[in-house]
């Protein structure tokens, strides 16, 4: 008599505590949250074989897991393959390594697909990849390829969201890169909940990430955003995954910025700028430049900082605009930085810097979009603040960064002589810095640095 096959069967689990249900209801009994179980599928290990070693009827034995001595065991650096766009490279921390998965978010039409499938082109000839779309038709895929003026030889694509016939098709083809459109698309036929939902994305996401894994594949996720800007579906899915991108920037700019939120294999927060043309995104080798307003005379309320993204530093613009307010309660608004800490700074300029805007709206933007969210940018919003309520403009060529502490003294940040070298380069002749971050000699190749110890020294070294 033939052996029966394990089944595979329903559980409901709570979103907040983990517990697992028979049957679903509407409250956990665990942890009494409402509305918190979702379905999921738990197989047999005949079920949750590899595609391929179902394909292949492959039943031997697995070896049973041993413990290791880490230093017995063997182990090499990751292989990566560059994507053929520079940029895309450097946020994924220098090149695809095999079987990593990838979950790429952003707002709709900011450029996940176009930048998607340029890459699978400019890998085709070496890698064979496989793009799978669940929103778009093969016609519409084909008419983006062509206005992109990318060679339409070794792109393959799928018009699929059923997640079974996904891997049939992949175990057949056997390519080395996917690009699913999108991962809120799939759905799977062990699961009775509609595609979108929390348990049908989980489960999909898991068993791309268990093919990528088995075969050395790399594969893309596309994934949608919330109104709250993060990724639609369970938050398990960035956990799943090997590196979770984003694509940021205005509908109104042609400028974005791809960021790494988290990645296995290079550092996180690192950045990528792209521009949006007629031919698709194109990679911005030297992003400071665009960054900046290259106009001709310094205007009151603006002052240039050196930030650092990853392993790149930036310049990048810091605009302030204080006005009298005819509110009791002045405004603070802050656009690319951290609204309250803007409202701290100001308690020290006041504090410590003898400076009040205590019946002044404060506006505070970084130029170009960026978010900065290092405490580099302390010392040159206060100059920018003080340069926009005296409506006097910095000295021309001037950059500034610092940590500005509580009790006004000007803190160092990392890696200064990177952040001065890159100011140098894009031709600044004088830099306000942190005493710790200064060189000794007082200057760095041709531009003056003027080392501060306290928020005084800064507000009378910027006059």
């Amino acid at each position: 008599m033939a052996k029966l096959q394990g089944k595979s069967r329903t559980a409901y689990v709570c979103a907040e505590c983990g517990a697992e249900h028979n049957k679903w209801q509407g409250q956990c009994a665990e942890c009494g949250a409402w509305n918190s179980l979702s379905e999921f599928v738990v197989e047999s290990a005949a079920a949750a074989k590899s595609p391929a070693a179902r394909r292949s009827g492959w039943a031997g034995k697995v070896d049973a897991p041993r413990v290791t001595a880490l230093k017995d065991v063997r182990h090499s650096e990751d292989a990566r393959v560059s994507t053929g766009i520079g940029e895309f490279d450097r946020v994924l921390g220098g090149g695809l390594v095999e079987g990593a998965v990838v979950l790429v978010g952003g707002d709709p039409g900011i450029g996940k697909s176009t930048l998607l499938l340029q890459a699978l082109a400019q890998m085709a000839p070496s890698l064979p990849g496989l793009y799978v779309t669940g929103e778009e038709s093969l016609g519409q895929v084909a008419g983006r390829a062509s206005r992109l003026g990318l060679p339409l030889d070794g792109l393959n694509a799928l018009a699929e969201t059923g997640v079974e016939r996904i891997l049939e098709h992949a175990v057949a083809l056997q390519p080395k890169l996917i690009v699913a459109d999108s991962v809120q698309t799939l759905w799977t036929e062990q699961l009775t909940a509609a595609p979108g939902s929390v348990s049908q994305v989980r489960e999909s996401a898991a068993r791309l990430v268990r093919y990528a894994k088995e075969t050395g594949a790399a594969v893309f996720l596309v994934g949608h955003v919330t109104k709250e800007g993060g990724i639609a579906g369970p938050r398990v899915l960035e956990h799943m995954v090997d590196a979770v991108l984003y694509f940021e920037g205005d509908s109104g700019s042609r400028f974005r910025v791809l960021r790494a939120f988290k990645n296995r294999f290079g550092a996180v927060n690192e950045l990528g700028v792209f521009a949006m043309g007629d031919k698709g995104l194109r990679e911005v080798p030297n992003p400071s430049a665009i960054f900046l307003s290259g106009g001709s005379a310094q205007q009151p309320g603006s002052c240039v900082m050196v930030t650092r993204e990853g392993t790149r530093p930036l310049l990048v613009e810091v605009q302030a605009l204080v006005d009298s307010s005819p509110l009791s309660n002045p405004r603070r608004v802050a656009v690319g930085l951290e609204q309250n800490r803007l409202a701290m700074l100001l308690a020290v300029l006041h504090r410590h810097g003898g400076v009040v805007v205590g019946d002044q709206d404060v506006f505070v933007n970084v130029v170009g979009g960026i978010r900065v969210q290092e405490t580099a940018a302390d010392l040159p919003v206060l100059l920018a603040v003080l340069s926009s309520l005296r409506d006097k403009p910095l000295p021309e060529k001037t950059v500034a960064f610092g940590e500005v502490g509580l009790s006004g003294e000007i803190r160092p940040v990392p890696n200064g002589e990177e952040r001065l070298k890159e100011a140098a380069t894009h031709g600044f002749k004088r830099a306000i810095v942190a005493k710790a971050n200064a060189p000794k000699a007082g200057s760095y190749k041709g531009m003056e640095v003027v080392a501060v110890e306290r928020l005084s020294d800064a507000l009378s070294a910027a006059e």
